[in-house]
C-alpha cells in the first residue's frame, strides 16, 4: 500500500506526456480521452495540476476503466456523450 502511494505521488509529478502514458497503460484511455478529462476538471475550477491529476486518477478508478469493455486498441469506449455523463456523475458524487 505504501509503495503504491509512493508510485502515485511520483506519477502525478511526471511531465504531461508521461502522466498521460501512465493513464493509458493503467486504465486503457487514450490521449484524447485524457485531454477531455483534464479539460473538464480544469473548466470546473480545478486549476492546480497536482490536485487535478489526483482527481483524474480518482475518476479513472471510479469508472473502473481497466476492467471496462475495451476495443481492439485497448482504449476505453464511452459512447456518444458517455464520457461527460460519467464525469458529471463523478463530480456530483465526489466533488460537490
Amino acid at each position: 500500500m505504501i509503495e503504491m502511494r509512493c508510485a502515485v505521488e511520483e506519477d502525478i509529478h511526471l511531465p504531461d506526456i508521461s502522466f498521460c502514458r501512465v493513464c493509458e497503460n493503467a486504465y486503457g484511455i487514450n490521449r484524447g480521452i485524457y485531454n477531455t478529462i483534464d479539460a473538464y476538471f480544469y473548466q470546473k475550477g480545478h486549476r492546480d495540476i497536482v490536485l487535478r491529476r489526483r482527481i483524474i486518477l480518482s475518476f479513472l478508478q471510479f469508472i473502473g476503466a481497466r476492467s471496462a469493455k475495451l476495443n481492439k486498441k485497448s482504449s476505453y469506449k464511452f459512447g456518444n456523450g458517455g464520457l461527460i455523463e460519467k464525469l458529471d456523475s463523478f463530480t456530483n458524487a465526489h466533488l460537490s
